[in-house]
């Protein structure tokens, strides 16, 4: 496995974010911890809400302050995953969002990268002052639920949230 590196999103990487876009679309997955990418009208769009999403006095409506991040592999700059930090829980996250929200390609899975994106957003919430980070996952998310435990997630307890189950991770920030 590669090193990643965060990088925050900025025109520079609009191919590869659309690249990233398209490939979850094709795969019928949902593109966790992207700031909305799945829903943005444009990457245009999505890039100037990720800039105004960081700041208490430009988030939009309903949201909480939040940062995005784009895990590149160090070793040829390609876009593997996105991380998104919110900077503290409303009612809703506190229920099921989190703190965290991550993805990883279809085409990169099973490499060890969402251990290593986790682990890079936990230093993340440290710098915020985040000392215990929610992290949730549906129960029948194997692969996610794995890879919060190896990151440190206690289990506090499942949910139903229209009509699946979702696990609820509690992670000390060291």
């Amino acid at each position: 496995m590669d090193e990643l590196i965060f990088v925050r999103p900025s025109g520079v990487w609009q191919q590869q974010i659309a690249d990233y876009r398209r490939e979850f679309e094709a795969s019928g997955d949902s593109i966790d911890g992207s700031g909305g990418l799945k829903t943005a009208h444009s990457l245009e769009a999505w890039l100037r809400d990720q800039d105004e999403n960081t700041r208490e006095e430009t988030v939009r409506g309903g949201f909480v302050p939040a940062t995005t991040f784009l895990g590149v592999r160090a070793s040829d700059s390609r876009l593997v995953g996105m991380v998104n930090i919110r900077h503290r829980l409303n009612d809703g996250l506190l229920v099921t969002g989190g703190h965290i929200g991550y993805s990883v390609r279809p085409s990169e899975r099973r490499r060890g990268y969402a251990v290593q994106l986790l682990g890079m957003a936990l230093g993340e919430c440290r710098r915020l002052g985040i000392e215990k980070a929610l992290v949730t996952c549906y129960k029948d998310n194997i692969a996610s639920a794995r890879t919060i435990q190896r990151c440190g997630g206690v289990l506090e307890n499942e949910i139903v949230k229209d009509g699946r189950a979702v696990q609820r991770y509690w992670i000390a920030v060291e």
